[in-house]
């Protein structure tokens, strides 16, 4: 199906805050799921205190001491005091990944994820995108225009940045569709974001030079970071610098629901993720650490289990909840869109996201594409496996799978 027709078939939507979904079947939809809930402890009983007609359902289940509704991410934001701005833009965000969870669950997914014909490498060394890559692409950056909040957007399917305003006060890095490849076998994907302030300083530059600067922000200046899981759940895991959040999307209400609130990775897990299969071509150090944790004889008496999804964000997510290392020892993923928003998320949550040697967030970009080694995990099993000292996989032979 050529692009420019299966575009036609994603109507951009004019609003500026995000719809529901339209219906991706014909046939009727199933029973809503009961609201997810969190308990409010009953407040301290006052003698004469009467309760105001007409208060909110939230004010009167936390009166009554009932199971108060979660929050959606929206209300979550408001209730936090998020920044207007920062609001709108991350309502576009959601929005734009609801109508990729569509794409990539729909009956035509087959064909649009099939790589191009010819295809072959581009000018930035990136994989040769797909279909679905560029529609997903498309999808993010008509949200990002929409939404009047966003400057510069930089993402692993351009070769360079583009400048989307002159006055939005926002940059957003993005990887619009990890593992894309899986769409076939129905293996999880994910959308990766990262939001920066625009650099005011460089208002006077030239605009390609002003958008490939505010690109390349170190990660110690996120404003914020996120993920979105399309999985047999679709989860918006995101980050304001105070905490690491998981917002399930709700289909009944088409609302992404807090469910993971305040996501605290263990300080050792039991998991290790890795694709065993280049055990061959690593260094020393990587096979010795994997050979010790997997015999339990590490730090962790026990023995370490295998976990390898091939796609980031489903091995990066199990990680983030169960604990362990999720890893690429060679210089495959791309530090500016990938490593940078999840390294941030896995320190909000407690943990550690490093190139094997250094912390990722303090590593200055040099480049839009620029590609390093990557472990995040737990702090503990973190700190064992930066002890081994060569763990960066130097043998980078091409891969076909």
């Amino acid at each position: 199906m050529p692009l420019s027709s299966s575009l036609s078939l994603l109507p951009l939507r004019r609003a500026p805050l995000p719809l529901p979904l339209p219906p991706t079947s014909n046939y009727p939809p199933p029973p809503p799921p009961r609201r997810s809930r969190i308990l409010l402890p009953p407040p301290p009983k006052r003698r004469g205190a009467k309760r105001a007609s007409g208060s909110r359902p939230r004010a009167v289940a936390a009166e009554t001491g009932m199971a108060a509704p979660a929050p959606t991410l929206l209300e979550y934001m408001g209730q936090a005091g998020t920044a207007d701005d920062l609001v709108v833009l991350v309502a576009h965000i959601q929005s734009a990944c609801k109508r990729i969870a569509a794409l990539v669950a729909s009956p035509g997914n087959a064909e649009l994820s099939r790589a191009k014909a010819g295809g072959g490498a581009v000018a930035a060394g990136r994989d040769a995108p797909k279909p679905l890559d560029e529609l997903s692409n498309e999808i993010i950056l008509s949200s990002l225009q929409r939404s009047g909040k966003v400057a510069v957007m930089a993402s692993e399917e351009n070769d360079l940045p583009i400048l989307v305003s002159n006055e939005g006060p926002y940059v957003v890095v993005t990887d619009p569709l990890d593992g894309s490849r899986n769409i076939e076998v129905s293996i999880p994907t994910g959308t990766i974001f990262g939001i920066y302030n625009r650099l005011v300083e460089l208002d006077h530059l030239p605009e390609e030079e002003r958008a490939q600067l505010n690109s390349l922000q170190s990660g110690t200046h996120l404003v914020a970071s996120g993920y979105v899981l399309y999985s047999s759940a679709t989860i918006f895991c995101i980050s304001f610098g105070a905490g690491t959040h998981g917002f399930t999307l709700d289909h009944s209400t088409g609302e992404f629901v807090l469910t993971h609130p305040s996501i605290q990775i263990p300080p050792r897990g039991q998991i290790y993720s890795v694709n065993d299969a280049r055990y061959f071509d690593w260094p020393e150090g990587l096979r010795k650490y994997i050979d010790t944790i997997r015999q339990g004889k590490g730090q962790h008496p026990k023995k370490y289990s295998a976990r390898y999804v091939c796609s980031l964000v489903a091995d990066f997510h199990r990680t983030l909840i169960y604990g362990g290392v999720a890893m690429n020892p060679r210089d495959h993923l791309r530090l500016v869109y990938e490593a940078n928003p999840l390294s941030f998320l896995a320190e909000q949550a407690g943990g550690r996201g490093s190139d094997g040697k250094s912390r990722i967030l303090s590593i200055q970009p040099v480049k839009l594409h620029q590609r390093l080694p990557l472990f995040l995990g737990s702090m503990e099993d973190m700190v064992e496996l930066e002890s081994y000292g060569d763990v960066q996989q130097k043998v980078n032979p091409g891969y076909e799978v």
